[in-house]
């Protein structure tokens, strides 16, 4: 080692200036990344090269966080096929509306894609995939699990959670394209009614009153709202009608 080497001690003051030019720079320009801020300072008219200026830049961590895509798995279109009997298939979606006070809320409903029976509307501040998996079990609780749940992509149903959950009770998850709700109609038309005739009909001033009403409205929905894809039945007029040639089916075999 050389005598001059051995005895070099760095000078901190000397990137002094660097540092307060950089600094200055990124508090105008907050969401510059380094080779914006670089140019900006060459017009500033300092000379600095970019080498010095970048080992300055990341020595102070000023490196924009950049956040990764998440991938989604390529999504096959699954034709949208009324299913011949109840809890073959579910459709679940979420919606989004607001309080009078500006306060964001969220629904999340399923409904039964043989005769559009509305099974849930959870409402909540916030709705993870475990509140999810909790109003799915709530559901099959009363009339058993389905052979499948349509959903799109959203982070709640892309969950290692819900993956798990469908797993334990034999459902499969069936995930629509990216942009494409068309192939989950089913929910997308209920969705539609439940927005008209609840979300923009009233002003809610908690979520308790929410609640109560989507309540009263889910059961008037299911009992008599007709549906003209039913024959202007109801979801349990249906429903009923369907028992009952089930029924006399099996007695005829």
């Amino acid at each position: 080692m050389s005598r001059t080497t051995y005895y070099y001690e760095p000078d901190a003051t000397k990137d002094q200036l660097v540092v307060d030019a950089l600094l200055a720079a990124v508090e105008r320009y907050p969401r510059y990344g380094f080779k914006k801020l670089f140019v900006k300072l060459r017009q500033l008219g300092f000379a600095w090269n970019h080498k010095r200026v970048h080992r300055i830049y990341c020595m102070l961590k000023l490196n924009l966080k950049r956040k990764g895509k998440k991938r989604l798995p390529t999504r096959m279109a699954i034709s949208l096929v009324i299913p011949n009997a109840i809890n073959k298939t579910w459709s679940a979606d979420f919606m989004s509306d607001g309080l009078m006070c500006g306060r964001k809320f969220r629904t999340f409903n399923v409904v039964d894609d043989f005769n559009r029976e509305a099974l849930a509307i959870e409402v909540d501040l916030s709705l993870p995939a475990q509140r999810v998996i909790r109003v799915l079990d709530n559901i099959a609780s009363s009339r058993g699990y389905p052979d499948a749940v349509r959903l799109d992509n959203g982070p709640e149903f892309i969950s290692e959670a819900l993956a798990n959950w469908a797993v334990l009770h034999g459902v499969k998850l069936q995930f629509i394209q990216p942009g494409k709700p068309t192939q989950n109609s089913f929910i997308e038309r209920f969705n539609r009614t439940f927005r008209e005739e609840v979300l923009d009909f009233y002003l809610f001033k908690n979520l308790n009153e929410i609640r109560q009403i989507s309540e009263q409205w889910l059961m008037q929905y299911n009992e008599e709202r007709p549906h003209e894809s039913l024959g202007n039945m109801s979801p349990n007029q249906y429903k009923l009608k369907y028992s009952q040639s089930v029924d006399s089916t099996n007695l005829w075999h």
